[in-house]
């Protein structure tokens, strides 16, 4: 939100600009690739860091990039005449009264936040509210989110799509634009006129036309009761509080998880047969089990499903970080009075923290299987096509008997053991305490085994025998009967995860 002569600026003009903005931006390579040139990798990740003077710095003999970037992602007052040139096809008069900028006695400066991202097909720009990263701000209510944290997480872990697309509370389309890489038509739904405005506007500075894509006002799936789509993507106001709404951004008004619970209870009746939903969601993590909670919220029949926890903070990191992200200081003033009532309310219902992730979920007409796991450690590779790879692998598990199948170790796969120092035999010094089947790239799953396991792993071969006729041999070879059941359920373990493969196919494809 930005203020000029203490009235916010309408964003609505922003869509006629636009076709003229764009050309500018071409002009002076304000891109993704211009803006990382211009300030180089360390100063790049201080502007991420929202350290404006390293980036003021590298943009004094910047010409006219170096002016662009400090008026619109430093978010610096510059005089209206270099302004106004740098422009060119756009006077600073039709800037200011379109909802680029705003006055600042004789300068002007940004009202919103125009940023380049590349995503892996080329620059975009997104328009969002200011964050106050760069300059302080007031936060509005229905303030709108540019481009953050959770939003690339999700672009990371969105499943490409062909045909249509639901995107559930695009605030300024982040998730929209990616989707329209691949897809035919997104419908993108928002709670507010203005994440409505700037999400348009960023359609059209992309030139993405209205023949693509439907921008609706609505909550949740009310806006397209009755259809149904081949993808949903979803970042909603999942944020764990109090049943009220103070930022539209975070808040959904229902109590705790209540969101993530909406979102995802009823997806599945939004999407085409073999449709997948892609969501961020949270859950508050009480005495019991968190997968249980969100177990609670799938359907039980039609549905594979994968939730990842990723992250779990304490209601006191929680609650702090939210404050700040809304502009408060929680340590004084109306910031600690939220602060305890936020904590109170916490504390009332049970929480003892609050977990963070994904939920992976694709319709299927059969049985619902469930995975909810935690991965939080380091991950190197988006989970896209990891998420994709792993519903696949659970349909696969679904059809077939893994004992019949001829299988393989993925080409990522490793072998580790754990010695420690043996304290009571002096002759032999070192003891295994762990060994594990451990995939080196993706999600880097690892499986506890034992040596029979390990060896059986081993001697799998896509051309070779089934499963259990390896068995088989495996028990011949070390002199005892092996019940080839008594290690179906690893195996089929090791398949979900993509430890084996049942095909050629790939790290994390079946086929």
């Amino acid at each position: 939100m930005t203020r000029a002569g203490g009235v916010r600026t309408s964003p609505d003009g922003l869509t006629d600009l636009a076709p003229r903005l764009r050309e500018v931006f071409l002009e002076h390579r304000y891109d993704a690739d211009g803006v990382l040139d211009l300030l180089g990798d360390d100063v790049h990740t201080a502007l991420g860091r929202g350290e404006p003077v390293p980036v003021r710095r590298a943009c004094v003999d910047g010409g006219e990039l170096g002016v662009l970037v400090r008026l619109l992602l430093v978010h610096d007052s510059i005089d209206r005449a270099t302004v106004d040139h740098v422009l060119g096809g756009v006077s600073v008069d039709d800037a200011v009264t379109g909802g680029l900028l705003e006055p600042d006695g004789d300068a002007v400066r940004a009202a919103v936040d125009v940023r380049p991202l590349d995503a892996g097909h080329g620059t975009r720009w997104m328009v969002s509210d200011l964050d106050g990263s760069m300059r302080p701000v007031d936060i509005a209510a229905d303030h709108v989110l540019g481009v953050g944290h959770a939003s690339l997480s999700l672009l990371r872990a969105t499943i490409p799509a062909r045909g249509s697309v639901l995107d559930v509370g695009t605030g300024c389309g982040v998730q929209a634009v990616h989707a329209l890489e691949t897809a035919d038509h997104v419908t993108a739904t928002d709670i507010t006129d203005r994440a409505l405005s700037l999400a348009r506007a960023t359609m059209a500075l992309n030139g993405i036309g209205d023949d693509r894509v439907d921008l609706v006002r609505g909550p949740w799936f009310g806006p397209v009761e009755g259809r149904r789509f081949d993808r949903v993507v979803a970042n909603p106001p999942f944020v764990v509080g109090p049943p009220t709404v103070t930022h539209s951004y975070r808040d959904s008004g229902l109590d705790l998880d209540g969101a993530s619970e909406v979102m995802v209870s009823g997806v599945a009746d939004h999407l085409v047969d073999g449709g997948i939903a892609c969501m961020l969601a949270s859950w508050v993590i009480t005495g019991d089990d968190w997968r249980d909670r969100v177990a609670s919220w799938i359907p039980d029949h039609g549905v594979d499903a994968w939730v990842v926890q990723r992250d779990v903070a304490d209601p006191a990191l929680y609650v702090g970080t939210w404050l700040r992200d809304a502009g408060h200081d929680p340590r004084t003033g109306r910031g600690a009075r939220l602060a305890d009532e936020w904590l109170d309310h916490l504390d009332r219902s049970g929480v003892e923290g609050i977990g963070f992730g994904f939920v992976f979920l694709r319709t299927t007409g059969a049985p619902t299987d469930l995975l909810a796991e935690e991965l939080s450690h380091a991950l190197d590779d988006p989970l896209g096509d990891e998420a994709l790879a792993y519903l696949d692998r659970a349909a696969w598990l679904r059809d077939h008997d893994v004992l019949d199948a001829r299988l393989a170790a993925a080409p990522d796969v490793a072998l580790d053991r754990v010695w420690t120092p043996s304290m009571s035999d002096p002759l032999d010094p070192w003891v295994e305490v762990a060994t594990r089947l451990v995939r080196t790239g993706g999600p880097r799953w690892s499986h506890d085994v034992d040596d029979r396991v390990a060896a059986l792993v081993a001697g799998l071969r896509h051309d070779g025998l089934p499963v259990a006729d390896v068995v088989d041999l495996l028990g011949a070879a070390r002199g005892e009967e092996i019940d080839p059941a008594s290690v179906s359920d690893v195996i089929a373990g090791l398949v979900r995860h993509g430890v084996l493969l049942p095909s050629r196919s790939g790290a994390g494809t079946v086929s």
